[in-house]
């Protein structure tokens, strides 16, 4: 029997041409696994720029092509089983084209046995190499592809696309300066391979190297102008630069070679969101959804703009697409739970689990749900949140037990029904002019009188909380956290106040360590949890802080709250260019800080408005 080479015709007349590439994903900011947020950016894979008919093929179409495939596969299978006597050249041929059939034929172990018997055979074959690096890489089977990929280096160092593979393969592994090295090597030995130039600008864009990122992608767009990936990483780059029109332009060029890709005119939209287009950043989410009803990560987003419009009716529904999209959080507490999620059914006479799976400063706001579910007949409410929350949520009335994510979950069987607070206003219809009051919050009358001791000492006049950093975890913690406590400094010169820092974590050494002329007296690092923070505000006059969970807090107790908001990705909870907030209205300012301001401008009013608060 004749053998032909692979990349030409099989004895089925069955092109075999079997091309290598990376296989990374090709667009996209990478997301917080935790809690959703409105800004981000869509990922896609390789696959899904195809076009739909590439994608869907008309299933005649299939059942050819695998005939064909299985064709060739009978002619070469026995041959290669029963060990007939054929050249090396022959043997290397059979191998792989039993290979390329296997997984044409979704046999992808049988693929990996071919692949891996004609490396035995011909050691120096790349394509045999570089096909089963790729399979092991979609296989999730990492360590296997680096090792596949090195022994194919050991034989070709100089060979570019395999170092750009093996970089591929430790960029999934998040083996980032490896990632890096093994691009810019593949870049050494070929300078015009622009998948090489994209892929190290996302390996440079993942270690949060920007500019140079935006560089290697340019690279790569003087190469291969046409290829939309590319923009659409650029523009992901552009928007953590800060450059919104640009990231817009890139945007709108990936638009220009492939209108129906949905991630595009999804994450157009958050740039145009930032830049304060807002009905343009509507009609793109909308676009998104057009080209595909299914994009979770779009209907979330554009339920966050609505609601930041104050468009309740619309937004919470689209809200609750966080559950629907995997990896994330939400959809692992629907898939772990061992109960039905309520969906605004009765709940008179019934158990119910609420259960903690945002933030802490989430939880105080949404709490207020909490007695309104009680109202509807509920036996017992079980609360299910983080250690800092359990000895405050105790005391709350309508609150029949509090315990761990854990005990909960192993009790979850239990429950007539189980849901989160956030979704709660989406069953209940809530609009701006329905939002319930704030939870009332008691502190506990002995830390009051604890903390009252350590206060004591203070000098004459008002308290003044303050709290300059949030959870280094969170998305957006660069922007809206202040950079140091000194950049507070312009608030020490208002006389007749004494501060008091209640930050906690990052921060804490600032404060601890603060020079003499900052006239602080610092608590953070003594606070176990909100019981003890509550007890020292309720001891305050005002809290001034960033967006963090000591703002929830300090205003459902009734305390003055003013909190400063960065320029860019506020969240949809504070709306849109409003000083004050529908969910605290006697008790929260807001201070936003304007777009290209420094945050020492905001500071500056915050000082100029304490001259002038009466208390």
């Amino acid at each position: 029997m004749r053998f032909f080479r692979a990349n030409g015709a099989t004895p089925a007349g069955l092109t075999l041409k079997h091309r290598a590439t990376s296989g990374t994903r090709v667009a996209g900011l990478r997301g917080v696994h935790g809690v959703f947020k409105s800004t981000t950016m869509a990922t896609l894979h390789a696959e899904e720029l195809s076009r739909p008919e590439q994608r869907h093929p008309a299933s005649s179409n299939s059942v050819q092509r695998d005939a064909k495939f299985a064709d060739a596969l009978a002619k070469v299978k026995p041959l290669l089983d029963s060990d007939a006597v054929m050249s090396e050249s022959d043997l290397v041929q059979a191998l792989n084209i039993a290979a390329v059939c296997s997984l044409g034929l979704r046999k992808a172990e049988e693929a990996e046995v071919y692949w891996r018997r004609l490396i035995d055979v011909q050691p120096d074959f790349v394509d045999a190499y570089n096909s089963l690096g790729i399979l092991l890489k979609g296989l999730n089977r990492l360590q296997d592809a680096e090792a596949i990929y090195r022994q194919m280096l050991s034989v070709y160092p100089d060979h570019a696309e395999g170092l750009n593979n093996l970089g591929a393969v430790l960029f999934d592994l998040n083996r980032l300066p490896e990632a890096e090295a093994a691009y810019r090597a593949a870049l050494a030995k070929r300078p015009d391979f622009a998948e090489a130039s994209h892929n190290l600008g996302k390996a440079l864009h993942a270690a949060n190297r920007f500019a140079e990122a935006e560089e290697a992608y340019r690279q790569a767009l003087q190469i291969e102008p046409s290829k939309v990936e590319i923009h659409i990483h650029l523009g992901n780059t552009l928007e953590q630069l800060d450059r919104l029109t640009e990231a817009d332009e890139a945007f709108q060029a990936a638009l220009a070679i492939r209108f129906d890709v949905p991630e595009v005119h999804h994450n157009r939209a958050i740039v145009l969101k930032t830049l304060g287009r807002l009905s343009e950043s509507e009609a793109s989410y909308r676009r998104a959804l057009a080209f595909r009803p299914d994009f979770h990560l779009a209907r979330f987003s554009l339920g966050s703009l609505l609601l930041s419009l104050g468009r309740y009716e619309e937004g919470w529904p689209l809200y609750e697409a966080r559950y629907d999209q995997e990896g994330r959080i939400h959809h692992h507490s629907a898939a772990v739970l061992q109960c039905p999620r309520w969906r605004g059914e009765t709940l008179a006479g019934k158990t119910l689990l609420v259960w903690q799976e945002d933030g802490l400063g989430d939880m105080i706001q949404f709490g207020r749900y909490l007695p309104v579910l009680k109202a509807q007949g509920v036996a017992r409410i079980t609360f299910a949140c983080a250690a800092p929350l359990r000895r405050m949520f105790a005391g709350v009335d309508c609150v029949d037990e509090v315990m761990s994510h854990g005990e909960a979950l192993l009790r979850s069987s239990t429950y007539d029904s189980w849901t989160s607070l956030i979704s709660v206003p989406a069953y209940l219809r809530t609009t701006l002019s329905t939002i319930p009051p704030k939870l009332r919050l008691t502190p506990d009358p002995a830390l009051v009188q604890q903390w009252a001791e350590r206060l004591a000492g203070l000098p004459r006049g008002r308290r003044i909380g303050v709290v300059w950093k949030g959870n280094p975890k969170h998305h957006n913690d660069a922007k809206r956290s202040v950079r140091s406590l000194a950049t507070l400094a312009p608030l020490w010169s208002v006389p007749g106040l004494t501060f008091l820092s209640l930050q906690k974590g990052q921060g804490e050494d600032e404060a601890n360590a603060a020079p003499a002329n900052q006239p602080l007296l610092h608590l953070g690092s003594d606070l176990k949890d909100f019981a003890d923070t509550a007890a020292i505000v309720a001891q305050l006059d005002l809290l001034i802080c960033v967006d963090t969970s000591s703002a929830h807090l300090a205003a459902s107790l009734g305390k003055r709250c003013w909190m400063m908001l960065p320029a860019h990705d506020v969240d949809w909870r504070w709306m849109r260019d409003r000083t004050d907030s529908p969910w605290y209205p006697e008790t929260l300012r807001l201070f936003r800080q304007a777009r290209g301001e420094s945050w020492d401008a905001a500071i500056e009013r915050v000082r100029d408005a304490l001259r002038t608060v009466a208390f």
